[in-house]
C-alpha cells in the first residue's frame, strides 16, 4: 500500500510538469516567446507600479471580515468558483441586476458580495480604476484560504472584468447531486482534469450548505423514498436531525468544519461526505484514486491545491484590451 501511494504521489506531482523538449536552434534567429493563451499575459507584477500596496488592502481588509464571520473564507472561496465557471475569471458573478448570474436562484445561497464591495471600495480611494474586480475575487479566494488554514500561493493579475452576466448561464454550475462523469466533462469544458476535480472539491473541508441540497438524499434517493445507501447510518440519522427546514444548514466536513485539513477526504471513505457529488468520488473508479492519495498525504493536498486553484484562476480570463477596469463591481462603467 505504501508503495502504491508512493507511486501514486510521483504520477499526481508529474501531472502538472512542464517538460523541455530539445530541438534545433538557429543562432541567428531572434527567438519569439508568443503567449498560447490569455493567462500568458497575467503578471505576478502586475500592481508593482501601478497599485504596490493592493495585495496588501485585500488582505488586511478580508482579514477584518473573517475575524467577525469565519465562514465567510469558505464562501469566498465558492463565490470564486462560480465566477471561474461561467465565462471565466472575469467578475461576470458580481454584476448585479435582473437577469444577471448573480440574480439566478443557483446564485441565491452565494454569499461574499459585500466583503468584495468593501475591497473595491479601498482600493478605488487608493488607485483610482485599477485593480479589477476580478482580480480582486481571485486573491480573496487566496486570502481566504490562508485565514482557514490553508495554502498561499503567488497569484498572478491582470484580469480584466467582462461586461455580460447571464442568469441563465450560471444553471450550468455543479449543484451536488451531478454524477461524476457530468463533474469531469463540465471541468474538461474549462481546461481543468480529474486532478483538479478531486482537489478543488477539497475546499469543502469547511464550509456549509443549505439542507434542501441533500433532503433526496435523506428521504428519496433517486426516486426510492428512501435514504441514500451510500450514505453511514449514523450520520444519516444525525443529518436528519440537524435538518428540519429546507433553509438550515449544515457543514461539509462534519468533523473538523473550520479547519482547512484532509478530513473531506477521510469523511468519504468512512461515507460521511455531504454531497453526493463529494461522496461519488469515493465510489468512481477514474477519481478514486486520488481521493485515497489526498487522504493518507496531507501535503500531498496542500501542494496540489496551489496548483488547482491556480488553474482555476486561469479560466478564460479578459487581459489587455478585452473587458474592463469596474469601478463598482456591481455595475459595467457607463460609456
Amino acid at each position: 500500500m505504501m508503495k502504491k501511494c508512493c507511486y501514486l504521489t510521483i504520477f499526481v506531482l508529474l501531472v502538472h510538469s512542464e517538460f523541455l523538449a530539445i530541438q534545433p536552434v538557429n543562432a541567428t534567429a531572434k527567438r519569439v516567446v508568443v503567449p498560447q493563451n490569455p493567462a500568458d499575459y497575467l503578471s505576478l507584477t502586475y500592481y508593482l507600479n501601478k497599485c504596490p500596496d493592493a495585495e496588501g488592502i485585500i488582505q488586511q481588509k478580508l482579514g477584518a471580515w473573517i475575524q467577525r464571520d469565519f465562514t465567510l473564507a469558505a464562501s469566498l472561496i465558492r463565490l470564486h468558483f462560480h465566477d471561474c465557471a461561467v465565462r471565466g475569471c472575469d467578475a461576470s458573478i458580481l454584476l448585479n441586476y435582473k437577469g444577471s448570474e448573480r440574480s439566478s436562484y443557483v446564485s441565491s445561497t452565494l454569499r461574499g458580495f459585500q466583503v468584495i464591495d468593501d475591497i473595491k471600495a479601498e482600493l478605488e480611494k487608493r488607485c483610482p480604476r485599477t485593480v479589477s474586480c476580478a482580480d480582486i475575487l481571485t486573491a480573496a479566494a487566496r486570502d481566504a484560504t490562508v485565514f482557514a488554514g490553508g495554502p498561499f500561493w503567488e497569484v498572478p493579475f491582470g484580469r480584466k472584468d467582462g461586461r455580460i452576466s447571464l442568469a441563465k448561464e450560471a444553471e450550468v454550475v455543479p449543484q451536488g447531486h451531478e454524477n461524476v462523469t457530468a463533474l469531469i466533462e463540465f471541468f474538461q469544458t474549462k481546461g481543468l482534469n480529474i486532478l483538479d476535480l478531486v482537489t478543488l472539491s477539497g475546499a469543502h473541508t469547511i464550509g456549509r450548505c443549505t439542507c434542501g441540497t441533500i433532503l433526496n438524499r435523506l428521504y428519496n434517493f433517486n426516486g426510492t423514498r428512501k435514504p441514500d445507501p451510500s450514505l453511514n447510518t449514523t450520520y444519516l440519522n444525525l443529518l436528519k436531525k440537524r435538518c428540519k427546514r429546507s433553509t438550515d444548514l449544515v457543514y461539509l466536513d462534519v468533523i473538523t468544519p473550520r479547519t482547512f485539513d484532509t478530513v473531506f477526504y477521510t469523511n468519504l471513505q468512512r461515507k460521511v461526505g455531504l454531497l453526493t457529488t463529494d461522496q461519488e468520488l469515493y465510489s468512481d473508479q477514474r477519481t478514486l484514486p486520488f481521493v485515497e492519495a489526498m487522504a493518507s498525504q496531507p501535503f500531498l493536498f496542500q501542494n496540489q491545491f496551489i496548483v488547482s486553484m491556480t488553474n482555476l484562476g486561469n479560466v478564460q480570463v479578459l487581459t489587455g484590451n478585452e473587458g474592463e477596469v469596474r469601478v463598482n463591481c456591481n455595475y459595467v462603467n457607463p460609456r
